[in-house]
């Protein structure tokens, strides 16, 4: 049985697995999903100085301080840049990472510059205007303005995203990545929900900076249609994916 990690995206807490967890832990995995410090029941630790290295060592600590090995990390959207540098930390203890719709960030890219200029200034000035300038507010989560992330969801798991989310320190989105060189051999997986496959080698292969970084060997990849959020959307079908990855390790 393998042992698994699951690092929610922004807005989010360990909450967000459970549907995800529940089939996982019935088939006798070891699951551990984590609450990253300022969201959720750990909102009280928000500041802004929680960045991606504050991330990072929250999920070193459950690695590491729950005495794991063997782990299969699973990194959700945002979650991307703190766990994708926990594994370069500790790469003898990850036996696997999970790229959920989203993958890593090359040296010296922050996870907003993963957006064209105009939506960062556009999130900047929404940081500046409602979240007292270091917090990203929660989205409305509006199926007409976002149809295509926020396919698949019902008025319940919308609900309860916006109630249930908390504002995420906006310097989880500023810092820089720094990923070590040579970079660990750890087997890396993309399971792609909003980009079909095809076009992510396309920009790949183009030399897109990000995709290039999600191309090669060492990588597999596996689609899953639906929206940004598989976790709500398609659990089951995603703890099935997840449980099939583990058994390549």
């Amino acid at each position: 049985m393998a042992t698994f990690v699951l690092v929610p995206g922004y807005w989010l807490g360990a909450w967000a697995w459970d549907e995800v967890a529940g089939p996982l832990r019935a088939a006798g995995h070891d699951v551990h999903a984590v609450t990253l410090a300022g969201m959720a029941e750990r909102a009280g630790e928000a500041s802004p100085g929680v960045d991606v290295d504050a991330h990072t060592a929250d999920i070193v600590e459950v690695i590491e301080g729950g005495g794991l090995t063997g782990v299969v990390l699973v990194a959700h959207s945002g979650a991307n840049m703190a766990a994708t540098a926990a594994s370069d930390r500790i790469p003898e203890r990850i036996a696997r990472v999970v790229y959920v719709d989203t993958g890593p960030m090359p040296t010296g890219l922050a996870g907003i510059d993963f957006h064209d200029p105009e939506a960062r200034a556009a999130l900047e000035k929404q940081v500046a205007d409602e979240g007292e300038g270091w917090l990203i507010p929660v989205p409305p989560f509006d199926p007409a303005a976002d149809p295509v992330n926020l396919a698949g969801l019902t008025g319940e798991h919308l609900a309860a995203m916006r109630e249930r989310g908390t504002p995420q320190p906006f310097a989880t989105a500023r810092q820089p990545a720094a990923r070590p060189d040579p970079l660990p051999d750890t087997p890396r997986t993309l399971i792609a929900t909003t980009i079909p496959l095809e076009a992510v080698r396309q920009m790949g292969e183009g030399g897109h900076p990000v995709f290039a970084g999600m191309t090669g060997p060492g990588w597999t990849y596996r689609e899953l249609p639906t929206g940004h959020w598989p976790m709500f959307s398609r659990p089951r079908e995603l703890a099935g994916l997840l449980a099939e990855l583990a058994a390549l390790d």
